[in-house]
């Protein structure tokens, strides 16, 4: 149940859905729901698990990727602050096991719905409704972009495309705090390549690597080489 009205204020903030619900919902909805709070690290759900469980952030990211018979991973998407789990979604609504792990990126504040409440909502509210709707449009994109990437996209582009989209995400800062083996399970790789395709990209003046850090020099490098056909 969320009574503190602090957290139904942030939750009527970031979920437009129940703003949009009438207050029999918005009421039900707050009774139901439960808060949950998870560390760094936690893994979420795991390949072939069941999904008991709709979780809702409020803070915190969590990425959710596919494991190969080879070991290497790679990222489908990630969920953060006003965003929910498609798969998972799917999965409760269809009743089949989760095909994939999601894992806390950092701690993660939530509020979590039952699965029969997911379902039962789904018949019983509009808002709720094009809330799990949408979840589908935004994610499927997503996901293609993933698939096209891999299939059809050079590594040193995709890995240039990542730099660059980290570099905006964060703010523009003059410092990537990243690692390569992070950088290679990102993108399905391994870290050696990775370790290569960086000192080629730092010859040609683009970064500066480090422990654990990369320096971007010239960003414009980089957009150039995500842009090579």
């Amino acid at each position: 149940m969320i009574q503190d009205p602090q957290q139904r204020a942030r939750l009527l903030e970031h979920f437009a859905f129940l703003r949009t619900a009438g207050d029999d919902f918005r009421e039900a909805f707050f009774e139901r729901a439960v808060a949950a709070r998870l560390p760094a690290g936690h893994i979420i759900c795991h390949d072939g698990g069941s999904c008991a469980q709709l979780a809702l952030a409020l803070a915190g990211t969590a990425r959710i990727y596919k494991l190969g018979e080879n070991g290497r991973e790679v990222t489908l998407y990630r969920i953060g602050p006003g965003e929910s789990c498609v798969v998972t979604a799917a999965c409760i609504l269809s009743e089949r096991p989760f095909p994939a792990f999601a894992v806390c990126e950092t701690a993660i504040e939530a509020v979590v719905v039952g699965a029969a409440d997911v379902r039962r909502w789904m018949g019983a509210s509009a808002p709720w409704r094009e809330f799990v709707f949408g979840l589908v449009a935004d994610r499927l994109g997503e996901v293609f972009g993933v698939l096209d990437a891999i299939l059809f996209k050079p590594l040193d582009q995709r890995l240039a495309a990542l730099l660059l989209h980290r570099w905006q995400a964060a703010g523009r800062p003059a410092m990537l705090h990243t690692t390569h083996q992070a950088l290679a399970v990102e993108l399905g790789s391994s870290r050696e390549v990775i370790t290569r395709l960086l000192g080629e990209l730092e010859g040609r003046g683009a970064l500066r690597t480090g422990r654990g850090r990369i320096e971007l020099l010239d960003p414009g490098l980089l957009e150039a080489r995500d842009t090579i056909d």
